[in-house]
């Protein structure tokens, strides 16, 4: 070989060494990129489904607006019947969620944790964790905390209770001994159902309002147990009769409050109209079905000696019943100013009225005066209610001949002129009923599903287990819980002041 076949050779050494190394440099390149790559082809073919999808979407919507641009240039459908609400108006609407700066709403962290379970990825050929899908070595490898919270599988647990039982001479009764969770015992051809099956099917008929096949459903399919609609109606009287003393202390604990607010709706027992009274307080809620909605109705409920010689004060609207208790009332405002609001709505010429704009502006005034009462001096506060009740004695004297019904609720005015400004002078008082309406809003939810109820042994059980749980939810307590520590004291002859405990 001479010289120059050598050189050319040693050329060619070179260079192949040189690609030798870049070889070597881009398969491990390629090596460190496959993962990126792995993630980036999974990303397009996500982008390009959801392309398709939104595509789908797009052409839909374009075939509805033309369709509803048809409609619009035909001629317009009937007028819709008074109970439909109107559509809402577009443009902005508040968004969902905390506003922008605010701490985020997290469930909060599990108190502990009942299970660990460590989940390894597999190892190459060195031992090195690897991908599970292309079985890359991983790099900058660490370790997470996945805490995850679920349920256990309910399942039906059936005791055989051994008791003992004889004939007491002293007490002149047959006695049995019984388990504090075991229920009276009865002589059925089937078992009876526990605590937990009681409380359980009774929150999800009352509190959940949830149908009766729907329980027996759920019943069915969670814990396997069998049950029928008619079983859960008696299960439910049973229940309300273990927690009838529960409800009688209610309405002496309501009796005995400072401030009661008082309100009352259609209900219908057995097909026939009757209605339901509610009162509550901060702490406690009495709900009561009745044929009549005289006023021997509120009279029973809170005793003809209520709100005398210095009593409780009782916030109503103006239904005329409840001006047969004597002692402090203050009438719903709301109720005065959806009034007002309503006369304008079907008379729209009113709304430029003297009367109607002044008797706007003076109950939003007494509203906004009690919202600030904690903000203002005593002497400031107690004139603006001086300056605030000659305003409103200005607007009862005033003639109003010009119109019937300015006349008519000038009437009112004057007919319960002491009883519209008591808000104004006691702390404790609200100058709204909202209260016995926001009581009255999850029976009109059960009313809505159910109809009412298919009797009044129903309609009375329905009432006294809702008082009991509604009231177990103003005290923030479990009810179910509630529910059961009540049962098993009625079962054992003890009637507990959990609920009525004013201490």
């Amino acid at each position: 070989m001479d010289g120059p076949e050598l050189k050319q050779y040693e050329r060619w050494k070179e260079e192949a060494q040189f690609l030798r190394g870049e070889n070597r440099h881009l398969r491990l390149e390629l090596l460190a990129c496959r993962p990126a790559l792995y993630h980036a082809d999974q990303k397009i073919d996500r982008l390009e489904q959801r392309v398709e999808k939104l595509t789908r979407q797009n052409a839909v919507l374009k075939q509805r607006v033309a369709d509803l641009t048809v409609q619009l240039k035909q001629k317009p459908g009937p007028v819709p019947p008074p109970f439909v609400k109107p559509n809402v108006p577009p443009g902005r609407r508040k968004k969902p969620g905390r506003a922008a700066g605010h701490a985020a709403a997290l469930r909060p962290m599990p108190a502990r944790i009942d299970v660990h379970q460590a989940i390894p990825v597999p190892v190459d050929a060195a031992g090195k964790p690897s991908c599970p899908h292309c079985r890359t070595q991983l790099s900058d490898v660490s370790r997470h905390r996945r805490v995850v919270e679920d349920i256990i599988p309910a399942k039906v647990i059936t005791t055989c209770y051994h008791t003992v039982g004889g004939w007491c001479p002293s007490c002149r009764g047959h006695v049995e001994s019984r388990a504090e969770e075991q229920p009276p015992p009865a002589d059925l051809p089937h078992a009876q159902l526990g605590l937990n099956a009681l409380a359980t099917a009774a929150v999800m008929r009352v509190c959940y309002r949830l149908p009766l096949r729907q329980i027996t459903r759920l019943f069915a399919q969670l814990p396997g147990l069998k049950l029928s609609p008619g079983a859960i109606v008696k299960q439910i009287r049973r229940l309300a009769k273990w927690l009838h003393g529960q409800y009688d202390r209610l309405q002496l604990v309501l009796r005995a409050a400072g401030v009661v607010h008082a309100d009352e709706t259609g209900w219908r027992t057995n097909g026939r109209n009757g209605y339901l009274w509610t009162l509550t307080n901060a702490r406690h809620t009495l709900y009561h079905v009745d044929t009549s909605r005289s006023g021997k109705v509120i009279l029973q409920l809170l005793g003809k000696s209520f709100g005398l010689e210095g009593g409780g004060k009782l916030v109503s609207d103006f239904y005329g019943v409840y001006d047969q208790l004597g002692g402090v009332q203050q009438k719903c405002l709301a109720h005065l100013l959806r009034d007002l609001r309503d006369t304008t709505a079907k008379r729209p010429e009113l709304a430029r009225h003297p009367f109607f704009k002044k008797c706007k502006t003076l109950v939003q005034a007494m509203l906004k005066l009690k919202a600030r009462r904690l903000t203002l001096p005593t002497a400031t506060y107690q004139h603006q209610v001086t300056l605030l009740e000659t305003r409103l004695d200005t607007l009862i004297a005033a003639s109003w001949d010009d119109d019937p019904d300015a006349r008519r609720l000038t009437k009112r005015l004057r007919k319960y002129r002491d009883k519209l400004t008591t808000f104004l002078h006691h702390d404790d008082v609200d100058g709204t009923n909202n209260a016995a309406e926001r009581a009255l809003r999850p029976a009109v939810v059960m009313r809505k599903i159910t109809g009412g109820s298919r009797s009044a042994a129903g309609a009375e059980a329905w009432a006294i287990l809702a008082s009991v749980m509604r009231t177990a939810e103003q005290q923030g307590r479990d009810v179910l819980d509630t529910l059961k520590t009540l049962l098993k004291a009625a079962w054992a002859g003890k009637n507990i002041a959990l609920l009525t405990d004013t201490s």
